[in-house]
């Protein structure tokens, strides 16, 4: 397997994950700040680590898995996992700059 550049793969993922929208607010998941971390290692694999804007959030089940799905359809990625965490609970705060304009915060 060739080596690959972890952090080109890394803007690639993120890319993708701006292409996914929470289904209750016009904004992507990337820019709503759900996405906490994106890990890729030299074998490509790929670890997101995210939140939801509430525990009881109705895409618990479903977002997870179209993350992981859109992620493995990038060529360079050999598996793709999501794991949900609440800590720290997501606030507004979290939102960037673009996404408070979006909807009216800024």
């Amino acid at each position: 397997m060739e080596k690959i550049d972890t952090e080109v793969l890394g803007i690639k993922i993120v890319e993708t994950l701006k292409s996914i929208f929470d289904p209750e607010i016009p904004v992507d998941i990337y820019e709503l700040g759900l996405i906490y971390d994106v890990f890729v290692n030299e074998e490509r694999d790929v670890k997101i680590l995210m939140t939801l804007t509430t525990p009881n959030c109705p895409v618990i089940e479903t977002l997870p898995v179209e993350i992981e799905e859109k992620v493995k359809a990038i060529d360079e990625v050999r598996n793709a996992e999501v794991e949900i965490t609440f800590d720290p609970p997501w606030t507004q705060d979290m939102m960037s700059e673009e996404a408070k304009l979006e909807l009216g915060f800024l």
